[in-house]
């Protein structure tokens, strides 16, 4: 009974384990969808291209894009009232409005980078909180500075900064690096600013639901060659996901060790079952049962260790897990997070890894004593 509680135990805190490492990975690829494109554009060097209508036209005409926003995006000093610093400013086109998720983010103000004709700034909360940014007092604007025309004999500091003046419309919350760090403008304004003058530093591409991201990248890759880059949205971040698939990696291995050091309990009771169970299988022995019989029984008894204990603990981490992923009992803790409760999905791939792995170690547990009773009692026999 007790080794049946030590699989079960192992099996469901491994369900539990990897599906809330799979919550995790779906909510950062939900966070990230709401600001990353599906496939972005840009040159292979420096940080800008001239804009070319016949490239455009060509990204528009592959199948499967729904749309195309063009982007300008730096680093630039933004200052409100006494309070500044540095953050990346991206200027986006009207697609952006059309096809990015970040009017879903939204947590105070109006979404819309254009309202009547006049430009507005999207900011994450992050620069909110820093540089105390109050929406609702239009007597202060952000004012934003970029180095402009920097060179020998000028002599009035201020020709070596461009600066735009533009009013925040709304507030963002995506995640903590683009909540303390981005910006958002519209592409115009960008573009005087940064003085760029039918330059771009990329293209953003949005696909339409069931298209082959693969395929529209290979399609892109013919026509732009090696000038460009191009990326895919999960590539954007394929160094946090590898962490991540690491990290869930490592906590399997660990569990799996813990539940293997807890099955020497399985090798135990089979072996002081061997020890009670001389008189039977000696009985067995003289009527003639063989040695592989004996090891059959034995292997037996663990497989039914093994498989009662996989059951009992696969059915009691997915019931947590789908309790906790329809609930969400399990909270956060923390006021600012995200989201409320821990994130939970469940995969078949881990249920199913995870009772092969729990059904091995526990027969790989059962095999010696098997062994050693019918070893023993076919020498005791024949003495």
């Amino acid at each position: 009974m007790i080794s049946m509680a030590v699989v079960s135990i192992g099996t469901a805190s491994l369900i539990i384990a990897l599906s809330v490492f799979n919550g995790l990975e779906g909510l950062l690829k939900s966070m990230y969808g709401n600001f990353d494109p599906d496939i972005v554009i840009g040159p292979s060097e420096g940080k800008s291209f001239v804009y070319q209508e016949k490239d455009f036209e060509k990204i528009e005409s592959i199948k499967g894009i729904k749309g195309v926003s063009k982007v300008i995006e730096d680093n630039v000093l933004l200052k409100y009232k006494d309070a500044q610093r540095v953050v990346r400013m991206k200027g986006v086109d009207r697609a952006f409005d059309e096809f990015s998720g970040i009017q879903h983010v939204m947590v105070t103000g109006d979404f819309g980078l254009v309202k009547d004709s006049v430009g507005y700034a999207l900011i994450g909360r992050g620069v909110q909180y820093d540089l105390s940014i109050n929406l609702s007092n239009d007597l202060y604007a952000l004012r934003i500075y970029y180095p402009g025309n920097i060179g020998p004999g000028i002599v009035n500091p201020e020709r070596t900064y461009n600066v735009l003046d533009i009013l925040p419309g709304g507030v963002f919350a995506i995640e903590k690096y683009y909540d303390e760090n981005y910006i958002f403008v519209p592409i115009e304004l960008a573009e005087d600013l940064f003085n760029y003058n039918g330059k771009l530093t990329a293209y953003e591409l949005y696909l339409e639901e069931g298209a082959n991201p693969e395929q529209v990248k290979a399609d892109l890759m013919q026509h732009f060659g090696s000038d460009f880059f191009i990326l895919k949205g999960d590539e954007l971040h394929s160094d946090l996901y590898k962490i991540l698939k690491i990290e869930k990696l490592f906590v399997f291995l660990i569990l799996i060790a813990i539940i293997g050091i807890a099955s020497i309990n399985i090798y135990f009771s089979l072996a002081m079952l061997v020890i009670e169970k001389q008189k039977d299988l000696t009985i067995l022995f003289v009527q003639g049962a063989g040695k592989k019989l004996i090891r059959n029984i034995f292997i037996l008894e663990g497989c039914i260790i093994a498989f009662s204990g996989a059951v009992v603990g696969l059915i009691l981490g997915l019931g947590i897990s789908l309790i906790q992923q329809e609930y969400g009992v399990i909270g956060m803790g923390i006021h600012s997070a995200v989201m409320n409760s821990y994130p939970v999905k469940i995969h078949a791939g881990d249920i199913v890894v995870t009772v092969l792995a729990i059904v091995i170690i526990t027969l790989i547990a059962s095999l010696q004593p098997a062994v050693k009773a019918g070893n023993t009692y076919s020498a005791s026999v024949l003495q």
